[in-house]
């Protein structure tokens, strides 16, 4: 089984897979207290964007074991009450396993995944349970998410310093 390392997240590193903005600590342009479209989220209007809770947990090894990708969308999430480690490949028509790589997104911080990225929930880093922001246009999990399982061979697990 392959092994990755969570690095931390940095502009530099996440920019293949989407941008982010630290929420609870904003900084960059701004007019007076408000951080004005740091992260921008295209909505081509044929339907709402919905704002969806999930809880996730701790399991006791962070294995990667499936992938999901969004073809018409991108994909916003907040890491509300814990740092979160996420794993993200680039947007492929097949699943690529290999060039998966995974961040650690600190507490307070919206990551917005470009469309196509291939991903797959995230893991609470401290707490046994942790509460995500997602931001999807409504029911495109039901009519835009294709679900890869991996073989044994291309599963692999997050190491986190």
């Amino acid at each position: 089984m392959r092994k990755i390392k969570a690095q931390p997240l940095t502009v530099a590193g996440f920019h293949p897979y989407g941008s982010y903005l630290d929420v609870v600590n904003p900084s960059g342009n701004h007019l007076g207290d408000f951080f004005n479209d740091h992260v921008t989220f295209p909505n081509g209007g044929a339907l709402s964007v919905a704002f969806s809770s999930l809880v996730i947990h701790r399991p006791e090894q962070m294995l990667i074991t499936a992938a999901e990708f969004h073809n018409t969308t991108c994909e916003a999430i907040v890491a509300m009450d814990d740092d979160v480690v996420l794993h993200v490949a680039p947007p492929t028509t097949e699943a690529v396993p290999q060039l998966t790589e995974a961040f650690v997104v600190p507490a307070g911080t919206l990551v917005k995944l470009n469309t196509g990225v291939w991903h797959m929930g995230a893991y609470p880093l401290h707490k046994e349970t942790a509460h995500l922001l997602i931001v999807l246009p409504e029911r495109i999990y039901a009519n835009d998410c294709t679900v890869v399982e991996y073989a044994p061979e291309d599963q692999m697990l997050i190491e986190v310093d």
